[in-house]
């Protein structure tokens, strides 16, 4: 309850958070971060002791930047802090410029403003996590081009920092589901990673 309090007074870089605290748990914090305006934007880094699928999917869905399953080295938290700091700072370099707008026959129209971190389907407004509009920015900025998982992890959750590929996966899961199962505009590549549907 201190720690959050003190969130709120100063806003920190960046929050490393538990999941297994005596007062609260680490997702409900996770959770009343992300639904305020004031703090909805700090990246959080969950490092806990549960690393089971269901564990990482339910903490990436809720907004968490990364997920660390203890045991993990001081040298990898580390890597894993500075990576999703210069994460922060790409995005807002980039934001001011980026409004990607495509138009699909069948599909209807898919905007995505990085200034706004709004995107829009058919003018609807769809909810993405932090993590999942920049995957999602990613890969429509050049709709048709193949990345790998590789390639997606270092563009959207840091540079040449080791993260499990069933991140991306879970993330790229959630998406589809907000933008709808039926519409595919997310192919997955076998063998290789994900592609955006070419308008």
């Amino acid at each position: 309850a201190e720690g959050l309090a003190l969130i709120k007074q100063k806003i920190p870089d960046l929050v490393l958070l538990d999941l297994m605290l005596p007062s609260m748990d680490g997702l409900e914090i996770c959770r009343q971060l992300k639904a305020n305006p004031l703090t909805q934007d700090i990246p959080i880094i969950m490092v806990t002791a549960k690393g089971e699928e269901s564990d990482v999917v339910l903490g990436l869905g809720i907004g968490a930047d990364d997920y660390i399953p203890k045991p993990f080295s001081p040298k990898e938290l580390i890597a894993r802090v500075k990576a999703v700091i210069r994460r922060g700072e790409r995005t807002k370099q980039s934001s001011e410029k980026d409004v990607i707008e495509i138009n699909y026959p069948e599909l209807g129209c898919l905007k995505v403003d990085s200034s706004k971190h709004l995107v829009l389907l058919n003018k609807e407004n769809i909810k993405l996590t932090a993590s999942e509009f920049r995957l999602l920015s990613c890969l429509a900025s050049q709709p048709g081009r193949v990345f790998s998982r590789e390639q997606l992890l270092n563009h959207t959750l840091g540079d040449n920092v080791v993260v499990i590929d069933r991140n991306i996966d879970v993330h790229i899961r959630s998406i589809r589901k907000k933008l709808g199962d039926e519409k595919p505009f997310i192919e997955t590549i076998r063998g290789i990673g994900y592609r955006f549907l070419d308008g």
